[in-house]
């Protein structure tokens, strides 16, 4: 787990930091107000469009034959995505650079399959909170180091994208020498296509998979449709001028970050009182903070809400990945959890979509009100419906 921790950990970074300095990376490349706006979310979409059509794949693959080989591929990948973004001069060279984000995914749902496969039952939320840590974690460190590195150190954008590309270098060497294989339960046999399609029908036939799967896609809709706006909220507050970096990586960084690490004891909360309750929770968390960060005015206010807004999106993911891995049966389950980001590519390109057109019609601070919604929805969706029946106890030997 450690080792997985560091990978998801440096590939959370690289992205987010990608998302943190697009904004002032199209304007840099001389991109008009009236357009980088839309653009922002536009280009968010583009990191989805390739990851989709090989969500089943990687899954099967990996079962089929190594997972640590799927998630290396994925740390190579990321190389050659920061090194097109350090290198991009113009709007299409960075759009190739976020698209290529595409394939770099679904490494999380293998990493996550081996590290349920021999998690300890009695502490099964506690550890997938602290996987989960990870990716928030990443993504609140790249905007703060980035800060620190262009503001404090007079580095450039491409030289903070070359660092990515070099850590991404060593992640895979990590996999590559740092861990063992670890196999499923059931190992699958066939032609992939068909085990790929196979897998995806059956996970998406549970019903309660279905579910699940849905409000996680609520959740990632919701972060999908306002976090590319979250820098042109710090922006429109501090300007244009020296310092901004600073502020996005603070506001995107901490936020990040403080969430991050309420996912371990939300998921110890878990174990002992149910996943569902804290996951109703956490989501009605996200709808109130989600609306907050539309009208904060000042950056202090505007960090403690995405602060809150991180606790909530953490703590919903630690709880999803909870309820995954215990209530669908060994059969299903690698399979499960290798799909587990399905509803994030599905997300992931209709969010930013649809934040480009509220945003171009209601200002930068909309998406985030479209995104208290979709939280509210998720929360009220999961408090109706109804428990799954308890299985039958059998008495002790």
């Amino acid at each position: 787990m450690g080792v997985f921790w560091v990978t998801q950990l440096v590939e959370s970074i690289g992205v987010a930091q990608v998302y943190a300095l697009l904004p002032t990376v199209l304007r840099e490349m001389g991109m008009s107000e009236a357009d980088r706006v839309p653009f922002v979310g536009l280009f968010s979409s583009l990191v989805f469009v390739l990851g989709l059509p090989l969500v089943p794949l990687w899954g099967v693959w990996a079962d089929k034959v190594s997972r640590k080989a799927v998630i290396v591929r994925s740390c190579l990948v990321e190389v050659a995505v920061f090194g097109v973004a350090a290198m991009a001069h113009e709007p299409w060279q960075m759009a190739l650079a976020v698209m290529l984000i595409g394939l770099q995914l679904g490494n999380t749902g293998v990493m996550l399959a081996a590290i349920r496969d021999v998690a300890p039952r009695a502490r099964l939320g506690v550890v997938i909170g602290l996987f989960g840590v990870a990716g928030p974690v990443g993504f609140a460190v790249g905007p703060a180091l980035a800060g620190l590195l262009i503001d404090g150190l007079s580095w450039s954008i491409s030289a903070v994208y070359l660092l990515a590309a070099v850590l991404s270098v060593l992640t895979a060497a990590l996999v590559t020498f740092g861990t063992r294989e670890v196999r499923p339960e059931v190992i699958p046999s066939g032609p992939v296509l068909r085990l790929a399609f196979g897998a995806l029908r059956a996970v998406l036939g549970d019903p309660d998979v279905r579910r699940l799967f849905a409000v996680y896609g609520v959740v990632f809709l919701a972060n999908q449709v306002s976090r590319p706006y979250t820098p042109l909220l710090v922006e429109r507050i501090m300007g244009t001028g020296a310092g901004l970096a600073t502020g996005i990586g603070l506001v995107m960084g901490l936020g990040s970050l403080v969430g991050a690490f309420t996912a371990p004891p939300a998921g110890a909360v878990g174990d002992r009182v149910g996943y569902r309750p804290v996951l109703v929770a956490s989501l009605g968390v996200g709808a109130v903070a989600s609306c907050l960060m539309a009208f904060v005015g000042w950056l202090p206010g505007l960090v403690l809400v995405s602060v809150l807004l991180g606790a909530a999106v953490a703590i919903t993911g630690s709880m999803v990945f909870s309820l995954l891995a215990t209530e669908v049966p060994p059969a299903r389950r690698s399979a499960t959890l290798n799909l587990v980001y399905l509803p994030l590519y599905v997300a992931g390109i209709i969010g930013p979509a649809i934040g480009s057109g509220v945003a171009s019609l209601g200002g930068t601070g909309a998406p985030f009100l479209v995104g208290a919604v979709v939280f509210a929805l998720g929360s009220m969706a999961m408090a109706v419906r109804r428990q799954p029946s308890a299985p039958v106890a059998t008495p002790s030997v």
